[in-house]
């Protein structure tokens, strides 16, 4: 007889919601449902905003001195910790590999289920051992309902290193993190519309999360300028396009002129405002940026933004 599978029905995301019969539902009952649901998450957010806030403050030293945040998860919570990572280069023009997405199965499983993956407790270890992992760096394990055994293995391991690097688990039910583990950002976004399927709520709170966390690192080094993505790579039309209305702002210039600039720079946003406010050369520009450690508001405004 097959072993059976760990006992899970205590956890808050394995519970149903009620008896509702879906089934029955037409469609704009079920809109109204799964919204009704949904209008529930600016709570459980908002009550883990302390253990959020906790753990960019936690990462932020290290990041700045060139650490990385490596998101890592199985199912949606791997595709979403994905999702963040891959959108932190173009947006805020930081080198490939300073946040990294780590998915039970590899990259195939963005597409195509790996569910059986998630059970391994050893599954992303040989990915973190050649991440040569340090104290500067941070692991945020993603799991909603926080036992996902390629979740807490790689958590486990991490903090047990001689090193650690800063540990995190963000999951949606109260389960204990591993030993060792410093945070539990934890969202309790209570049980799902259709029972257990956690690509729902728990799936909106944990984009939310990671939004949150990558933005917040972003800012806090130096990568916007007010609210604006200064850092951004202007690799496309609509890029272009915000980046020479970027400019426009800051400078401030007409809309000729910003792209002007823009061009003079190679794209580059935060070298191009720098030259115009300051009348100097894109080399010079630069070199200012450099000195300044990229934080724009040093070079034109003359302060740290701290």
């Amino acid at each position: 007889m097959n072993q059976l599978p760990p006992d899970r029905s205590q956890l808050l995301t394995e519970q149903s919601a009620g008896d509702a019969p879906l089934h029955q539902f037409s469609a704009d009952e079920l809109v109204a449902h799964i919204q009704a649901a949904d209008a529930q998450l600016p709570q459980a957010l908002a009550a883990a905003a302390p253990a959020i806030a906790a753990f960019i403050r936690a990462i932020e030293p290290g990041f700045v001195r060139g650490g990385r945040l490596i998101y890592l998860g199985a199912g949606t919570s791997g595709r979403l910790g994905v999702l963040d990572a891959s959108e932190a280069p173009p947006t805020f023009q930081l080198p490939e590999g300073r946040i990294i997405g780590i998915i039970a199965g590899g990259d195939g499983s963005l597409r195509r289920s790996s569910e059986g993956k998630e059970d391994d407790p050893h599954g992303a270890l040989a990915e973190l051992r050649a991440l040569k992992l340090g104290p500067d760096d941070s692991v945020l394990g993603i799991a909603a309902g926080g036992t996902t055994p390629y979740v807490s293995g790689a958590l486990a391991w991490a903090a047990a290193l001689p090193q650690p690097p800063v540990c995190g688990l963000l999951s949606c039910t109260t389960a204990p993190p591993p030993a060792g583990v410093q945070h539990h950002l934890c969202v309790l976004t209570g049980p799902e519309v259709l029972t257990g399927s956690t690509r729902m709520k728990a799936g909106t709170a944990t984009k939310q999360v990671l939004n949150t966390i990558s933005t917040s690192l972003m800012i806090r080094s130096g990568r916007v300028y007010r609210n604006l993505m200064v850092a951004l790579r202007a690799s496309n039309h609509k890029l272009r396009d915000r980046a020479a209305r970027i400019i426009a702002q800051v400078v401030p210039c007409d809309r000729e002129q910003a792209f002007a600039h823009l061009d003079t720079c190679h794209g580059d946003v935060r070298a191009a405002i720098v030259c115009a406010r300051r009348n100097c050369s894109p080399d010079q520009a630069q070199q200012l940026l450099q000195q300044a450690d990229g934080r724009l508001e040093r070079v034109i405004d003359g302060n740290s933004g701290d």
